[in-house]
């Protein structure tokens, strides 16, 4: 079992990660915090193989907590989680340590696939071995750096409107409709509908079903909030 720290701060993404985890399997969930303290105490225990970390935290900035995990010994893997998507902080997380970035919002899909890439990356470094070969090293980091090669022009061009569809739900002020985000994003209302529901199979967005005086009921998408 690969013993994981869910560094989040928002309880309903916190709640995502064990239960996207649970259905990948494979996992044990030492501990869930919310500060950079309770993670460098936990970490300390030497009880952490894994951390998903968010890089907006109440007590401390994300990245500085990066470095001092990278300075734990034995250092965990840490994955960046978090809607901080400028290019700067992207080169820092790595800088300190971070294997992969995944950014909210996100769906069970596009979580499972950084995981199952960190999986990869993990079994090219075999744990039942004292050394490594040159092309070891290189397989592990080559996995980082592609991650699933199979994922087609189509599949990412997909992953772009489903991050485009949550980021015009989690900007409005009252929700949208899936005829408001298809007119925000520029796809068509089947499109915006269908990522609309799969965000909220994710539980990432919410539904809520007005009824009117007369014709058929409409659903607005709200951001999940804590």
């Amino acid at each position: 079992m690969i013993r994981v720290l869910i560094v989040e701060d928002e309880p309903v993404i916190a709640q995502a990660h064990r239960e996207y985890l649970g259905r990948i399997g494979g996992f044990e969930v030492v501990d869930v915090v919310v500060t950079a303290q309770e993670a460098m105490r936990v970490a300390r225990g030497g009880r952490v193989d894994l951390v998903l970390l968010d890089l907006g935290l109440p007590d401390a900035r994300g990245l500085d907590l990066a470095g001092a995990l990278s300075g734990v010994r034995p250092a965990p893997d840490m994955i960046a989680i978090t809607a901080q998507r400028d290019l700067q902080s992207v080169r820092d997380a790595m800088s300190r340590g971070v294997l992969l970035y995944l950014l909210k919002p996100f769906t069970f899909a596009a979580f499972r696939e950084k995981i199952e890439q960190y999986l990869r990356y993990r079994g090219a470094l075999a744990a039942d071995t004292d050394a490594v070969s040159q092309r070891d090293v290189d397989r592990a980091l080559a996995e980082l750096r592609t991650g699933d090669s199979r994922r087609s022009t189509a599949a990412g061009a997909a992953a772009e409107t489903r991050d485009a569809v949550g980021r015009a739900v989690r900007d409005s002020a009252d929700g949208l409709t899936a005829s408001e985000v298809a007119r925000a994003v520029g796809t068509s209302r089947v499109t915006a509908w269908r990522h609309l529901e799969r965000l909220a199979e994710d539980r990432v967005v919410d539904r809520d079903t007005q009824y009117g005086s007369a014709g058929r009921p409409q659903v607005r998408y709200r951001w999940r909030r804590r």
